[in-house]
């Protein structure tokens, strides 16, 4: 499984990408606004930073103008995938922008059926709003299973990325259902390292250590 980074906020990538931990990053008009930072500049240093692709999200809401600026954020590096939003309007900028051999990231799904259409136009990546789904009573990962099983059974290779991903549960169950990738605030991603009895062991296990008046240093 794909793990992508859902922020703007350069350090916390670095810090991640360190430890081998980003296989790539996802933006928004929100995360951009919360880095305080030029959208082109940012996302111009996230691409220096990350190897792997980089959802740079357009703002228009009409075709041709997203495909406008779908072409100039595409042009900022070689691993951008342009975000466009699952509207009639978006899947016509995924066809032109995915047909031009840009990455193109469909974002804001909720449905098997958008998602079903947007693998049609040509998209890179899916991003289903786990979280959000959540927040109105429905299962997100029904959605993701939903959309795991229609790819699978035409061969669509559109990647499931399992977007809105809020806890560390969102992130096991993304996985054990087959998400291709998941992308995560870096704090979920840390918290996923946590667990009571790591920290229970660890503790006896330092007690113990002192009791034999040892240093390996």
């Amino acid at each position: 499984m794909k793990f992508f980074v859902d922020t703007a906020e350069v350090d916390a990538i670095r810090e991640l990408n360190e430890l081998g931990m980003v296989d790539g990053v996802t933006t928004n008009p929100s995360l951009i606004l919360k880095s305080g930072r030029d959208i082109l500049e940012v996302t111009k240093e996230i691409c220096d930073i990350v190897e792997g692709p980089v959802s740079a999200e357009v703002v228009a809401l009409e075709a041709d103008q997203m495909i406008e600026e779908g072409r100039k954020l595409a042009k900022i590096a070689p691993n951008i995938a342009v975000k466009v939003p699952l509207t009639w309007d978006g899947l016509k900028a995924c066809k032109v922008l995915s047909g031009e051999g840009n990455m193109v990231n469909v974002t804001l799904c909720f449905s098997a059926n958008q998602a079903l259409l947007a693998a049609k136009a040509g998209a890179t990546f899916i991003s289903p709003f786990i979280g959000r789904l959540d927040d109105i009573n429905l299962d997100g990962m029904e959605l993701i299973a939903d959309i795991r099983q229609i790819y699978d059974n035409y061969g669509f290779e559109t990647q499931i990325l399992a977007a809105s991903i809020r806890t560390v549960n969102h992130a096991h169950q993304s996985a054990m259902i087959g998400a291709d990738v998941m992308t995560a605030p870096p704090d979920v991603i840390k918290k996923m390292a946590a667990h009571p009895l790591t920290d229970k062991g660890l503790e006896t296990f330092l007690k113990d250590w002192e009791k034999t008046g040892q240093k390996i240093l």
